[in-house]
């Protein structure tokens, strides 16, 4: 019997794989600055999340978390600190840094389907980052491959935004 472990969306959320402690944030979380992404809304996020391969090859995100993140203060320098100014972190990269747990309630998630599509609904204005990952491992490989990725969105009002995360 193979056994396949992954890395969830949580090793950019909340725990990772190489750091020994977390990070102080510049910037403290604020409950009410991110409170806007349970208004209701009456936009539409529909995405789809893949990895490109070296050779050219697509890894769709099926079965992944995806991650509606309102882009607040603490959110930006969260992101910027995980992803050091890329929109891709390789499975190996990703970092252990704890969030608080009001940061975890004030986001949506969802799961992307067999292609690797996924769907936000009632999305109230503001702008948010849509973060997922592929992590897989290959056959006979003891060490996993992919990564995490995000794309950035603002919602304006009623609209159906197309969105694409790709990881590279």
């Amino acid at each position: 019997m193979r056994r396949f472990v992954t890395i969830p969306i949580c090793a950019l959320m909340l725990a990772g794989c190489q750091s020994t402690g977390a990070p102080r944030s510049p910037v403290a979380f604020d409950a009410q600055e991110a409170a806007f992404v349970h208004k209701v809304g009456s936009a539409r996020i529909d995405g789809q999340a893949f990895l490109v391969l070296p050779g050219g090859e697509s890894r769709m995100a099926a079965g992944e978390t995806v991650r509606l993140i309102p882009a607040t203060a603490y959110a930006r320098a969260r992101i910027a600190h995980l992803y050091k100014g890329r929109k891709f972190v390789r499975a190996a990269d990703i970092q252990n840094v704890p969030a608080p747990a009001q940061y975890v309630e004030n986001t949506r998630s969802t799961i992307a389907s067999s292609g690797g599509r996924f769907q936000f609904d009632s999305v109230a204005p503001g702008s948010y980052f849509v973060v997922t990952q592929k992590i897989y491992r290959p056959e006979g490989s003891l060490t996993p491959q992919g990564g995490a990725m995000y794309e950035s969105v603002t919602i304006k009002g009623s609209e159906t935004v197309k969105l694409v995360v790709v990881g590279r």
